[in-house]
């Protein structure tokens, strides 16, 4: 059986997906003999150890569930506007798994994803696969893309992602460095993940830009997120004489390590992990220290 969407450019360019929908109240499109419902799905890590990024989703899609209630008005005619959420619980497989639920169970005609390429990533590639218009956000456009092995002179047909990249990242958290007196030895904590290949990337990654900034690195190597022994990390990071301490870590792991670490007298003049320090719920059981 055969999907009838509406048009990919024309959708997009006409609802530009939720701030838009809210926002908008006629659109030029081709005309709609009949009101159709139309369908958004939206993923994100609402459980598992992600969780946090997603807390502000239900309450962000109830507004716009209120504004939309009346319906969209397209070229003249009202339709209804239908908001389906998924979570991933912070899986790549049940990222992917609930994207196909979306696609051929819900039969949405847009599909949304936020939070980590954990989550945006395997959306985005199902969008890609079954031609379904597809936006992502708050996900480093390098893990994004590449994690997707994206080519940059193709691109992709059917999925758009807006975020800053980690040109913005590295550029904050050395500025921050600066700020410090150290002897700018940093060591990484970098999972074997698109956010950890694509921060550690000797091309695109913090390594070339720490070199040039003056910084030397200390890097273990990957480790898989679920990790719950840090020890040759810190070992290294002992041995080496490091003195600041970066990384994309999710916070279940950030709390293993930051206890050994205390344990094992490792105590670092600056720590800033993305993921794990974002958000000041994930830290605040740690203490002052």
């Amino acid at each position: 059986m055969s999907r009838k969407f509406i048009t990919r450019r024309t959708f997009i360019k006409t609802t530009g997906v939720a701030g838009t929908l809210a926002a908008t109240g006629g659109l030029a499109m081709p005309a709609i003999a009949a009101p159709k419902t139309i369908r958004i799905g939206f993923v994100s890590p609402e459980t598992g150890p992600l969780a946090i990024f997603a807390e502000p989703d239900r309450f962000t899609i109830e507004q716009f569930s209120r504004g939309l209630a009346d319906g969209l008005m397209i070229n003249g005619t009202k339709h209804p506007v239908e908001i389906i959420v998924k979570d991933s619980q912070s899986s790549s497989n049940r990222a992917s798994s609930v994207a196909q639920d979306l696609i051929f169970g819900d039969r949405v005609d847009i599909l949304c994803a936020a939070s980590t390429p954990d989550t945006t990533n395997p959306v985005a590639d199902q969008a890609e696969l079954n031609g379904v218009p597809c936006v992502t956000n708050d996900t480093p456009w390098q893990p994004h893309f590449f994690g997707r092995q994206g080519d940059p002179k193709t691109g992709f047909q059917y999925t758009y992602h807006f975020f800053w990249g980690l040109e913005d990242v590295i550029s904050t958290f050395i500025n921050m460095w600066d700020e410090v007196p150290t002897n700018k030895v940093v060591g990484a904590l970098w999972p074997n993940d698109p956010d950890g290949n694509g921060w550690s990337d000797k091309t695109v990654g913090f390594p070339p830009v720490m070199e040039k900034r003056g910084y030397s690195l200390v890097d273990p190597g990957r480790f898989q997120s679920g990790s719950d022994d840090f020890s040759a990390q810190i070992s290294a990071f002992k041995n080496a004489g490091v003195e600041i301490v970066t990384g994309v870590v999710v916070p279940p792991d950030f709390t293993s390590f930051w206890t050994q670490a205390a344990q094992q007298g490792f105590a670092p003049k600056v720590v800033n992990v993305a993921k794990a320090t974002e958000f000041p719920q994930a830290v605040a059981g740690l203490g002052q220290r």
